[in-house]
């Protein structure tokens, strides 16, 4: 089981308690915006790094329509992996395994401090 898969049943789980009906969605929509947090963060350090090397890859318009698909993808791919039986059975692997303490504060916060250092990077260019 991968980390994401990982984060995405304990906000799940997290979650199924209070939201009993859109626990589901919540989860999604976390590790939706994990992965596209952390796809910005890397392709901000790519073209500060690119800048720096006076290297000219693509332009920015070219880049902003690239990373929107990149999302697309993602939260597409997410949802059709996060639902219906796939879902269940990880949940049934995740229920038996050992589970790890980890917090849900630092768990929100991942995506925001992502989303900001990756505002850091390019700053820079």
């Amino acid at each position: 089981m991968t980390i994401f898969n990982q984060l995405y049943l304990f906000v799940f789980n997290t979650y199924k308690p209070r939201f009993k009906f859109r626990a589901n969605s919540i989860a999604l929509a976390y590790i939706s915006l994990l992965q596209i947090s952390l796809v910005f963060l890397i392709s901000a350090f790519v073209a500060a790094f690119a800048d720096k090397m006076n290297l000219d890859i693509m332009s920015k318009s070219k880049a902003i329509t690239l990373f929107i698909i990149i999302a697309i993808v993602i939260h597409f791919s997410n949802w059709m992996s996060y639902s219906g039986q796939s879902r269940k059975v990880m949940n049934a692997k995740y229920n038996k395994s050992k589970k790890v303490e980890q917090n849900l504060i630092w768990i929100l916060v991942l995506p925001i401090l992502t989303t900001l250092l990756g505002f850091l990077f390019l700053k820079s260019i």
